[in-house]
């Protein structure tokens, strides 16, 4: 298997706080979570968009074990 496959980008169970967002993109990233959340944090109060970003990040990722996320299933109920 490829580097490219093994490092999927989801959202992670394990270190969770809300839904997973910050653990997964620390887990790919390699780097620690609490960094990631500082991020979310600091573009939250100087700009207003952090969470934003976190609730697109937790429509769009799918949950770790998981195939789809929650807009491609919404999306599917569409059809």
């Amino acid at each position: 298997m490829s580097e490219y496959n093994s490092k999927r980008l989801y959202r992670s169970r394990k270190g969770q706080m809300i839904a997973g967002v910050c653990a997964g993109l620390a887990e790919h990233f390699g780097v620690d979570v609490n960094l990631v959340r500082l991020a979310f944090a600091v573009f939250t109060i100087f700009f207003g968009v952090g969470v934003l970003i976190y609730l697109a990040a937790w429509v769009i990722l799918p949950e770790e074990g998981e195939d789809t996320s929650i807009a491609q299933t919404w999306t599917n109920k569409g059809r």
